[in-house]
């Protein structure tokens, strides 16, 4: 049975940051995805998705717009670039036997169902997953906060800096060879 950590705190808390600096230690034995904010004039204008193996593709946009796109707050969700980037990248790690990297497990992302599914099946199986995931109260993400493989780390401003090596720690105890 595999291990999980989920980090979770406030917006602009430092998540994608400590989980950046997992995946640059743990190089090549990691596979998955994080986000990046796109800025622009006015601020924050949406997100990007990174897999490990280095596809790039437009997540959400304050500016994408149509028929079949849902929204979160000002942005456009494109679900067709979780579902067709994304959860291969998160399948294809846990193939390989590499630590699943899972940034974010958010809004946006908790509005595909497939998703939600590839989430929990890996959870369930024998991967090791490092992810971070809403803070808020939200059906699907509290679901997954209080399954039995899951330690669950607030990421504050007192904490962030050493939340990498603590990672890295919890890591080697849960997982050989690491």
């Amino acid at each position: 049975m595999g291990k999980t950590l989920l980090l979770t705190g406030h917006p602009q808390s430092g998540k994608t940051t400590v989980i950046r600096k997992i995946i640059a230690e743990l190089g090549a034995r990691a596979g998955g995805f994080y986000t990046e904010e796109i800025f622009g004039p006015g601020g924050r204008q949406g997100f990007n998705l990174f897999t490990l193996e280095g596809q790039k593709a437009l997540l959400s946009h304050k500016d994408l717009r149509g028929d079949n796109l849902p929204r979160v707050g000002r942005y456009g969700v494109n679900l067709e670039t979780l579902e067709k980037i994304g959860i291969p990248a998160l399948l294809n790690a846990a193939a390989a036997g590499k630590i699943v990297i899972v940034d974010e497990i958010g809004k946006m992302e908790l509005l595909s169902p497939r998703f939600r599914d590839t989430v929990l099946q890996l959870i369930l199986g024998p991967a090791t997953i490092i992810g971070a995931i809403i803070y808020k109260p939200q059906p699907q993400a509290d679901l997954f906060k209080k399954l039995a493989q899951v330690s669950l780390w607030e990421v504050n401003q007192r904490n962030r800096d050493q939340l990498p090596k603590m990672a890295l720690e919890w890591l080697a105890g849960s997982r050989k060879g690491i």
